[in-house]
């Protein structure tokens, strides 16, 4: 290899670019080069201290052949580390500390594509002639300017990918844009037809309204989720033989459908045994009797209610189910209590049968839990709704489900199936 001593930044610039321009290297690569050793080398040279500088061609283990140089730094110690990986043509350190850069030699013919230096360099150790000075000088100038253009030419390049890569991102996230709106709006629609057709299931499963003479009936439900209009909570209304209404209400365990089909199984089977005429305070245990061999895993709470719309005797029987509320012609309400257990809880019945009378312009409020554990505190939830039921009493009765709805699920900290069912006793 070449060996030689350098006391100047000028002198290695200009022997570095003498090297590269004699191996035909690029013009990059050339400017990349004498950065580089100039970077490493300008603290030894500026404080007066000489570096050496050895170059040769070497062949790499793949036949390739490369240009290597090496700079050896004054009183480096062994195993000293350079920020090699952040030079502008990164470079490996020794063990002794030299700092050494191995390049690719352009194959024969292919230098020349790009532009490139041809005026020729004069001899690496400057002169000591003013004219030889200048002419290294002019060489020098040349080189640069021919590496600059170089510079210019591969940042123009890179700056015109760089449009060209933004304009087809533009068009991929205009296209992109495009897509999702045809999404949302295919989305939209999907959700339009299934809220449909829940809606039309939610529809088709509702008792046909029940018009009985001295009694106005309305009822409010609200799904846990709008996904999902159909739940666990059901009712059911008829009339009896005897001219008794019969109201059921069920909180089936669980939400969606599957809670929908428990809730319709258990009042289906209620309604059967009514219409048998089954004793009011067997039908709880019954039912339980009736489901449990068909499936094991029915949990539902209920609560039934009979009036007699001429008389005003209205009979309670109850499985796990919240109490129903009667609210009164002077203003006052009352929680009608009856214990049981409901469809497939240990024990499940009514313990007894509550009786009492409904006078005219008194409101009967059944409903399901969704509707008093909003805030999760039962307690407080059916105070609330005592207080909401005595407020709205005098209204309209096809209005109160949904007002007492909305005061009690004005702040909802847990999400439930909601059903309210109010009955009104008129004068006959």
């Amino acid at each position: 290899m070449t060996r030689e001593t350098l006391r100047t930044l000028t002198a290695l610039r200009h022997t570095v670019r003498s090297i590269a321009l004699g191996h035909r290297l690029p013009a990059d690569d050339r400017a990349r080069l004498v950065l580089s050793l100039s970077e490493v080398a300008a603290a030894a040279l500026g404080r007066g201290r000489p570096v050496t500088l050895l170059s040769g061609r070497e062949t790499g283990e793949d036949g390739a052949h490369l240009l290597t140089l090496a700079l050896r730094l004054p009183h480096q110690s062994t195993g000293a580390q350079i920020a090699t990986d952040r030079l502008p043509l990164r470079a490996r350190t020794q063990p002794d500390g030299t700092v050494v850069w191995n390049l690719p030699l352009p194959a024969p013919g292919s230098y020349g594509q790009g532009p490139s230096f041809t005026g020729g360099l004069p001899a690496s150790r400057p002169s000591a002639t003013p004219a030889a000075a200048a002419q290294h000088g002019e060489t020098d100038v040349a080189l640069l300017e021919e590496e600059l253009r170089a510079a210019l030419a591969r940042a123009d390049a890179l700056a015109d990918e760089h449009q060209r890569l933004k304009h087809e991102l533009a068009e991929t996230n205009s296209g992109v844009l495009a897509l999702y709106v045809q999404l949302e709006e295919r989305d939209e629609q999907l959700r339009t037809a299934h809220g449909r057709t829940l809606r039309a299931l939610e529809d088709a499963l509702r008792p046909r309204p029940l018009h009985v003479q001295g009694l106005e009936l309305a009822v409010h439900y609200a799904p846990a989720s709008d996904d999902a209009p159909t739940g666990g909570d059901l009712y059911d209304w008829f009339t009896l033989p005897d001219g008794t209404v019969h109201i059921t209400v069920v909180d089936a365990i669980g939400h969606g459908i599957t809670s929908t089909r428990t809730a319709l199984t258990v009042t289906h089977a209620v309604r059967t045994l009514a219409l048998e005429g089954h004793p009011l305070e067997s039908i709880v245990a019954r039912t339980d009797t009736i489901l449990a061999p068909f499936d094991q895993n029915v949990m539902a709470t209920l609560l039934l209610a009979r009036l007699d719309p001429v008389e005003g005797k209205l009979s309670l029987a109850n499985g796990s189910h919240p109490p129903a509320l009667l609210a009164h012609g002077d203003g006052s309400a009352t929680y009608l209590e009856v214990r049981g257990r409901g469809i497939g809880f240990p024990l499940p019945g009514s313990d007894r049968v509550l009786t009492t009378t409904m006078e005219p312009d008194d409101v009967l409020l059944l409903y399901t839990d969704g509707l008093t554990e909003s805030r999760r505190d039962p307690i407080a939830g059916e105070a609330r709704l005592k207080e909401a039921l005595c407020r709205h009493r005098a209204r309209p009765t096809e209005l109160i489900p949904g007002l007492l709805a909305e005061d009690l699920l004005s702040d909802v900290l847990h999400q439930d199936d909601t059903l309210a069912l109010v009955m009104r006793r008129t004068a006959n």
